[in-house]
């Protein structure tokens, strides 16, 4: 059990609409809000489900009523100075949240019925949230508040998300009333009594660093050594403490810091397992909420003494979330310990290591930081989820490059009986896996096969989807490849074929393919891959990169103006392109991208694109290519692409995928990203998406908002021409198309 405090998520006004209730209950995922006076005196509860139960008994009834009127005004309270034993009695299998009163009625906390989430500034540290990481700044800015500020810049930057310093009251604290009289102590005590009385900054010079950490918008903890400093700390406003290992036995301590309400996170250095148990008994007896840090209280920490798979029994111990506070060299053991389940690494933090003071010594510097946090969101990616195992979009590409499949081992006409004699198992990986046999032999055929034929998913069904007209208010095309356009043409006759060279068929001589004009349009899709692993990349630093690529686009527009006495084209055709900024190990920084248009630009300017409309491919953030994975720099934010497009006077093909994926990548809705892109769309790829790099995925299988996005569509770009680009959509006569247009018919 915790109590919260800081219940501003929990609380609306009797008179707020109930539409801002709901709005509440969605941010805070408690499932529950609080209704107060304007005075603060407790109204009642409102749930989610009573705001089922009410919309149903008032089935006309308006968003805008006010909370008061649909609140439960019998909701089960406590009195704020109930004990913890009692608060837990007032639980149930349907209450887990209590709101606590004090003696006037008034709303003062709530007792939440879980530990294992605790919220330290604005980070939820749970088993779900990202990694916490603290730069522990602690006094290495050596009594400046100038160097605690320089710190602090640094910190940020180097990506830490929250910035800890600690705070002591040395006359409280010291024995001797101020830490100055250290003749009678020992060595070590000596040393860092010398070392406080120099370096200690006080609560007011520590309130102008955190004034500054708020105007950067980090968030900041600190620890508190005494109570005067509790005091302190809370009447500034910090909403975190926390309590050194060597505080772990000071019990009076840690009950007066949890009575604040504040979050405390505690370092178990130098405690025995006893006394680690007894203190989260005086956690839990006191309410509060807290987490526990693994730590060895040595400076610096032999590597032997670390122990990490201890994280696991302080998690059983505590019931709470754990971390781990680091005192050894470099930041490997940290990744061990995110991979052990640590959801707070705190790592002490310097600019100078040779500077006086243990601290410093077992400090990271700022890049090493940066690295470090680095590395952890990576490992974080790498280490998922322990749920069913998925097929990642990389994957199936290399399914179909290195798998096998069913095929046919000699002629089968439609109708016949499939043998195992029909069979045989080759490589690529297109149609059915090897494991479908059983499910294929005994079957009717539903088409004629010829040797080598694949067999695929719809040949175990009893229908196979087929290309038919299709109704769409706005010109519609078909991505095809020289040698099927005429199986992908035999039902229906698109308004445009849009080739998807591959650098092979930029040898091909067009004549060779056509025989007379075709009554359609066209438009032809660059190549991203030529020949001797070149990547197309208008924005190569190196400059024979650039100038191929430059060379590689030219020829795709000079074959395109080939292809125009072949087709029947009332415009100009659309050459389509992913122009690069590529990067192999992460993403380059943003005010870097500036540059890399800039490049991109000039490299358009040596290419003549008379006779064509050049559009430029809006681009994921985690491109698959060579069978793995890349970084995609531009062409990924709406905003920069869009200030691109304008500042340059280019245009776009807006492919859906890959924008779900970077508007996802950003944390911004896809409505948004369209709607900065729209001016400057000349093409549309329609095709779904999942997470940041599930490319290529099914209409209505994705996380599109198709009804949404073909309403905006309508209204800010009526009449742009599109495709449907679902990932191996051409196999079996295109039957990946015709589901895509068959969905895409009912809202475009």
């Amino acid at each position: 059990m915790i109590v919260e405090r800081a219940i501003a998520p929990f609380v609306v006004y009797a008179e707020d609409p109930i539409l801002r209730a709901l709005e509440k209950i969605t941010a805070n995922k408690a499932r529950i809000v609080f209704c107060v006076s304007e005075r603060g005196h407790f109204v009642g509860s409102l749930t989610d489900g009573d705001f089922r139960r009410w919309l149903a008994a008032h089935p006309e009834a308006d968003l805008a009523t006010s909370c008061a009127q649909v609140a439960n005004r019998a909701a089960r309270t406590a009195p704020a100075d109930s004990t913890p034993a009692q608060i837990r009695e007032r639980f149930t299998a349907a209450i887990d949240h209590l709101p606590l009163l004090d003696d006037r009625g008034h709303l003062s906390a709530v007792a939440i019925n879980r530990s294992d989430v605790v919220h330290v500034g604005r980070h939820a540290v749970g088993a779900d949230s990202r990694t916490l990481l603290i730069a522990e700044i602690g006094i290495n800015h050596n009594g400046s508040v100038e160097r605690a500020i320089e710190l602090v810049d640094a910190a940020v930057g180097a990506g830490a998300d929250c910035v800890k310093f600690q705070l002591r009251d040395l006359a409280a604290l010291y024995r001797s009333g101020s830490g100055a009289d250290s003749g009678g102590e020992d060595l070590g005590p000596q040393y860092t009594m010398d070392l406080l009385n120099r370096f200690n900054l006080s609560a007011g010079e520590l309130f102008e660093v955190f004034d500054h950490c708020a105007r950067l918008d980090v968030d900041v903890m600190c620890t508190a050594w005494d109570i005067p400093s509790v005091d302190a700390l809370v009447g500034y406003g910090v909403p975190s403490l926390k309590m050194a290992s060597a505080d772990l036995t000071n019990h009076e301590l840690i009950r007066y810091a949890a009575s604040t309400g504040a979050a405390l996170v505690l370092s178990t250095g130098m405690a025995a397992e006893a006394e680690i148990v007894e203190t989260v008994g005086v956690l839990k007896e006191s309410g509060a909420s807290y987490a526990l840090l693994h730590c060895q209280s040595t400076y610096p920490a032999p590597f032997k003494d670390v122990n990490l798979r201890y994280l696991s029994r302080l998690a059983e111990l505590g019931e709470c979330p754990v971390g781990y506070s680091g005192h050894e060299r470099g930041f490997h053991v940290p990744l061990a310990a995110v991979a052990l389940g640590a959801k707070i690494i705190e790592k002490h933090f310097t600019l100078d290591k040779a500077q006086e003071g243990n601290d410093h010594k077992v400090s990271l510097l700022p890049e090493e930081f940066a690295e470090m946090a680095r590395r952890v969101r990576e490992l974080e990616e790498a280490l998922g989820s322990d749920g069913p195992r998925t097929v990642s979009t990389g994957e199936l590409m290399n399914r179909v490059n290195l798998a096998k499949s069913l095929v046919a081992a000699r002629p089968v006409a439609a109708g016949a009986t499939i043998t195992a004699q029909d069979v045989a198992t080759k490589s690529p990986g297109r149609g059915l896996q090897p494991n479908a046999l059983p499910r294929l032999l005994g079957r009717t055929a539903s088409r004629d096969l010829a040797p080598g034929d694949f067999f695929y998913a719809s040949d175990l069904a009893e229908t196979a989807p087929r290309g038919r007209k299709y109704r769409f208010r706005r010109p519609w095309g078909l991505p095809v490849r020289y040698h099927d356009i005429g199986d992908l043409t035999v039902d229906v006759i698109p308004d445009f074929l849009e080739f998807h060279f591959s650098y092979k068929d930029l040898e091909i001589d067009p004549a060779s393919v056509f025989t007379e004009p075709l009554p359609t349009g066209y438009a032809c899709h660059a190549p991203d891959l030529f020949a001797g692993d070149f990547l197309l990349n208008l924005a190569a630093e190196d400059d024979a990169h650039w100038e191929r690529s430059i060379a590689e686009l030219q020829r795709v527009i000079d074959l395109t103006r080939r292809l125009g006495q072949w087709f029947h084209s009332p415009r100009d055709p659309v050459v389509i392109s992913s122009l690069g900024g590529f990067t192999t190990d992460r993403h380059v920084p943003l005010d870097e991208l500036d540059d890399m248009y800039a490049r991109v630009a000039a490299g358009l300017d040596r290419v003549d694109v008379t006779g064509v409309a050049l559009a430029a491919q809006t681009l994921p953030p985690f491109p698959w290519y060579f069978g793995g994975q890349l970084y995609c720099n531009l062409f990924v934010r709406a905003q920069d692409t869009a200030a691109f497009a304008q500042k340059y006077h280019r245009r776009l093909c807006l492919d859906i995928s890959h924008t779900q994926l970077a508007s996802t990548f950003a944390g911004v809705p896809l409505r948004e990203s369209v709607a900065l892109l729209a001016p400057y769309v000349e093409h549309l790829h329609l095709v779904d998406a999942v997470g940041v790099d599930g490319e290529g995925v099914q209409v209505g299988e994705g996380d599109v908002d198709w009804p949404a996005l073909a309403a905006q569509l309508d209204a800010v770009a009526p009449g742009v021409s599109f495709i449907p680009e679902i990932w191996q959509g051409h196999v079996n006569h295109g039957e990946g198309f015709w589901v895509a247009l068959e969905r895409l018919e009912a809202w475009l």
